[in-house]
């Protein structure tokens, strides 16, 4: 028997019986068989990608793909900071490089990561107008690559990248240099000290100690509101203040407990806040004639603290010199720091701007520069 196929293009013909449709039916069965697996396959890979987010992201981490560096705004000891952009937001990009030194073993380095892992968790949950908002991190992978204006560039693994809000007002230290001279009106400098106290007040209320508080880890944004940053060497605070020991933070500010390396707590910010509450008033340095180790044999066995200018009003040199007793224990928690700032009358003025001296207190004239 024959079988006439008529084609479009040429009119040919098949012979029915010359068809090996043996031969035909395993092929269509290997064709089939590709096509099932390729789909399953992608299927597997589909859903794989569908639970990879939740699998291996943490809430905290960021993508890479949406951030944008920019310039280098400041330095520091682990690493740099950059003016970004992440998601159509402007933020500070911190790069945190821990094996930078080359002196880390891997051991050091994993340990560092798991601790700082711990901590963003805790981080990326904080939200307080005068906390700057951290919005995430990554912590480097060999395949890491973030956009800069000149390209796409690839980062060590060793690198954490953290992101936080921009505040365009710099730092609260650079603030106070700027003014110096001419000094802050007295409802300024309640408002500034307002501002840093109900931050920290919140963070222990969080259990976290931040361990460097300093006006230069302080920011400023257009409003002129203090916003606390750079938790580099922030935890949370342990139960046991044992485990809480070694000289961190940076001196001028360290407490006496924590440069004698004893146990500490979260007092030991409510130190450091007070010599951050004389600087605000004072728009001057602490200790600006004396060396580092001078400044560290003096605070612990002298009990030496900076100097409260004769205009200070009584109501704020009592929360400085409270803040800053010796004895941990005897110093105010910060609510209690905040409940006195918000009693101080402003009204009046006052301060190292007196109401007939607009050119400012000469109290600490012998320390004035040029």
């Amino acid at each position: 028997m024959k079988e006439k196929s008529e084609s479009g293009g040429g009119g040919g013909y098949v012979r029915a019986d010359q068809i090996d449709l043996k031969s035909l039916d395993e092929q269509l069965q290997r064709h089939l068989s590709r096509a099932w697996t390729m789909e399953k396959n992608k299927k597997r890979e589909e859903e794989e990608n569908e639970a990879r987010p939740t699998a291996t992201r943490q809430e905290w981490e960021i993508d890479p793909t949406k951030l944008i560096i920019k310039s280098v705004i400041a330095r520091g000891t682990f690493g740099t900071v950059h003016r970004g952009v992440y998601d159509g937001q402007d933020v500070a990009v911190k790069l945190l490089d821990w094996g930078e030194e080359g002196h880390r073993s891997e051991a050091e380095i994993a340990s560092l990561r798991a601790a700082f892992t711990q901590e963003v968790a805790v981080w990326h949950k904080l939200d307080h107008p005068n906390v700057t908002k951290f919005l995430g991190a990554t912590i480097g992978s060999s395949d890491l690559q973030i956009q800069t204006e000149n390209g796409q560039i690839g980062m060590p693994s060793n690198i954490c990248c953290v992101v936080v809000e921009y505040c365009p007002g710099g730092a609260l230290k650079s603030y106070l240099i700027k003014n110096r001279r001419r000094k802050l009106a007295f409802k300024v400098v309640v408002q500034l000290a307002l501002d840093l106290a109900r931050g920290l007040s919140y963070l222990h209320s969080q259990k976290i100690v931040h361990r460097d508080v300093k006006t230069e880890n302080m920011l400023l944004d257009k409003t002129r509101t203090v916003k606390i940053a750079d938790f580099g060497v922030a935890r949370v605070e342990a139960s046991n203040p044992n485990d809480m020991t070694g000289e961190t933070g940076t001196l001028g500010y360290m407490a006496p407990e924590v440069l004698n390396g004893s146990p500490y707590n979260r007092k030991c910010d409510v130190y450091s806040f007070g010599i951050c509450l004389w600087e605000i008033y004072c728009c001057d340095m602490p200790y600006p004639d004396l060396s580092f180790s001078e400044v560290t044999s003096a605070v612990v066995r002298q009990n030496l603290r900076p100097e409260i200018p004769r205009c200070c009003p009584s109501a704020l040199a009592n929360v400085m010199k409270r803040c800053w007793d010796a004895n941990p224990d005897k110093r105010p928690e910060m609510d209690e720091v905040v409940t006195m700032l918000e009693a101080i009358d402003t009204s009046k003025g006052g301060g190292m701007i007196p109401l007939d001296q607009p050119q400012g207190c000469f109290c600490f004239r012998r320390y004035r520069g040029p």
